[in-house]
């Protein structure tokens, strides 16, 4: 059965924890980033969009539970959050469900089912969210709810002005896109002097064609740039 992957951030201080959660996941098909303390954790939180995030409660630098609440409050992150730690008090879960955590495991946990709630979390979130309204170019989609593409069964690494451009290049396809509407698109009537277009363009390109797929992004010369279903 051919199962989505998603994209996971595990914030563990255990290096071999970690690493065995790294493995087993990647194993089952699941992108990861990793961060051994609180602060580089809440960074690539608050950084990148990820389906799901594994986080440590008792971690150097910067706590789970304040990462957490960081996370809810000033970040306003919805992404569903485990929290997977050695407390196993309580109180402890009361604190933790209050500051916004989706699941607490007790460790130790087995790695499949921690899989498992990962997947569950994340398919209740998008369950209770508004209809998924999607935009589709062959096998590449865009979730307009949470903002999230995926090529095939991949998910697709967007910078939030990869977003909003593949946003209006999907909505006028197979129109051509001016160089000046994208520009506005990215950047409103604040438009860097220097050719930051063709920059994210480039990197655009790179996140939807890898891996020996078929282009879909077609630069047209003096006029902009354009997305197509393969020919």
């Amino acid at each position: 059965m051919n199962r989505e992957s998603l994209c996971i951030l595990i914030v563990e201080d255990n290096a071999q924890l970690a690493a065995n959660l790294y493995d087993y996941l990647e194993g089952c098909g699941h992108r990861l980033d990793a961060a051994p303390d609180g602060l580089s954790g809440l960074h690539l939180a608050t950084a990148n969009d990820y389906d799901a995030i594994v986080l440590d409660w008792n971690l150097p630098r910067l706590d789970g539970l304040t990462v957490l609440r960081r996370l809810r409050g000033e970040s306003q992150k919805k992404v569903p959050v485990i929290m997977l730690t050695a407390r196993d008090q309580l109180a402890d879960k009361m604190d933790g469900f209050e500051s916004g955590v989706d699941d607490y495991l007790v460790k130790p946990v087995a790695l499949p089912e921690i899989e498992a709630r990962l997947r569950s979390l994340v398919r209740r979130l998008r369950d209770a969210g508004a209809p998924d309204e999607q935009l589709r170019i062959g096998d590449l989609r865009f979730h307009l709810g949470n903002l999230v593409a995926y090529r095939g069964g991949r998910r697709v690494p967007l910078t939030r002005t990869g977003r909003r451009l593949l946003e209006l290049l999907m909505r006028e396809t197979p129109k051509v896109v001016s160089r000046a509407r994208l520009e506005r698109a990215a950047w409103g009537d604040s438009v860097p002097g220097t050719d930051l277009l063709r920059s994210h363009m480039y990197l655009l390109r790179r996140a939807i064609e890898v891996d020996g797929e078929q282009p879909l992004l077609q630069t047209v010369s003096g006029a902009g740039y354009r997305l197509c279903e393969p020919t």
